[in-house]
């Protein structure tokens, strides 16, 4: 016969890990439900294609089972799952929200960030270019969501217990990823970054294209210029 206190352990091991894998199974559908949106969009992209915009790329890849990339003009968007799954912080904004106060299990969530990249980096394997954290989308449970971003991308904490993932609400976080990112600009670094230079070291970015870039390189990215 198993003790009382043995059986509350096992309880207790079993509800944390059910809830875990449906968390864990409500973001893989999430993500699933983003590399659709991907492919809608690049769908609808061709349908109005006039003839300059045939010269500029929108096109989604399907990378792995917890990745997906979209890339359009210059850019490259890139959508990766985490597998385990997260709890905030005490002190986290969303953790004061009657949503969760309701139900502490509602503070487990799945995580997919989305990463900014130059198609550039990919293209010539440019190993040293930066990418940026643009926004983490979290899923709950409920499969209820929200977005912790710059921007376009930031949702407010309180919607958390509203805002539901679905269809409509994944063409708008892909949108509002795009046009941030269509906004994020390529800036010139400061002069005195790169005033002087080895030549060793110059000839080797030469041979292997590692001329260290990103769009704000020089810059702390959670510095920058109008909230951007």
């Amino acid at each position: 016969m198993v003790a009382k206190r043995t059986q509350q352990l096992f309880d207790t091991l079993v509800g944390k890990a059910t809830l875990k894998q449906k968390v864990y199974r409500n973001t893989l559908t999430t993500l699933n439900m983003l590399k659709k949106g991907m492919v809608q969009l690049t769908t609808k992209y061709e349908e109005v294609e006039t003839d300059l915009s045939k010269e500029i790329p929108f096109t989604f890849k399907d990378r792995s089972e917890f990745e997906a990339e979209l890339k359009f003009a210059g850019d490259t968007l890139v959508f990766m799952m985490h597998t385990n799954v997260f709890e905030f912080p005490r002190d986290h904004t969303v953790m004061k929200t009657p949503y969760i106060n309701e139900d502490i299990e509602r503070s487990y969530c799945g995580v997919i960030n989305i990463f900014n990249f130059l198609s550039d980096s990919f293209k010539y394997q440019r190993m040293n270019d930066a990418g940026y954290l643009i926004g983490r989308l979290f899923v709950n449970k409920d499969m209820h969501y929200f977005v912790e971003g710059k921007r376009e991308l930031g949702f407010l904490y309180s919607n958390f217990g509203t805002s539901e993932v679905n269809a409509e609400n994944i063409a708008d976080i892909l949108e509002s990823a795009i046009y941030y990112t269509i906004n994020f600009d390529l800036l010139v670094p400061p002069y005195d970054n790169i005033k002087e230079v080895m030549v060793q070291d110059f000839i080797t970015a030469l041979d292997s294209m590692q001329m260290k870039t990103g769009k704000r390189m020089g810059f702390r990215f959670q510095a920058d210029i109008n909230g951007k």
